[in-house]
């Protein structure tokens, strides 16, 4: 897959969507906080001022992996807009995080099931 820009105003994102995320990491390691900066970049880019960010520790927190039965880290939850889906890793991929959440039309149409595990 090529790597094209997509604008916001192209993204796909639906407009006035509030989108609830919460981010599984384990302490401050490197991979966590590269998932967090990419996720952030990603909700200020295309989510413009719609997006809540949660981030869980399960190092402070381990009884709340189980909610969402999170085996990896880290780990990100949409769970707003319905329905729950669950990305691993670091987010590095826009495009496959814009696909995944459903925030990116992916060649004219927009992927309803992209391979993201549902909650």
């Amino acid at each position: 897959m090529e790597n094209e820009e997509i604008s916001p105003e192209q993204s796909g994102a639906m407009v006035g969507t509030f989108w609830s995320l919460r981010l599984y990491v384990a302490g401050q390691t490197p991979k966590s906080l590269e998932a967090f900066a990419n996720l952030k970049k990603i909700c200020e880019e295309y989510l413009q001022g719609r997006c809540e960010i949660e981030v869980v520790d399960l190092l402070e927190n381990p009884h709340l992996a189980r909610e969402y039965q999170i085996v990896a880290i880290p780990t990100l939850i949409r769970k707003l807009p319905q329905p729950i889906k669950k990305i691993i890793g670091t987010l590095v991929d826009t495009e496959r995080v814009l696909v995944g959440l459903n925030i990116q039309a992916s060649s004219g149409k927009m992927m309803q099931d992209s391979g993201v595990r549902r909650g």
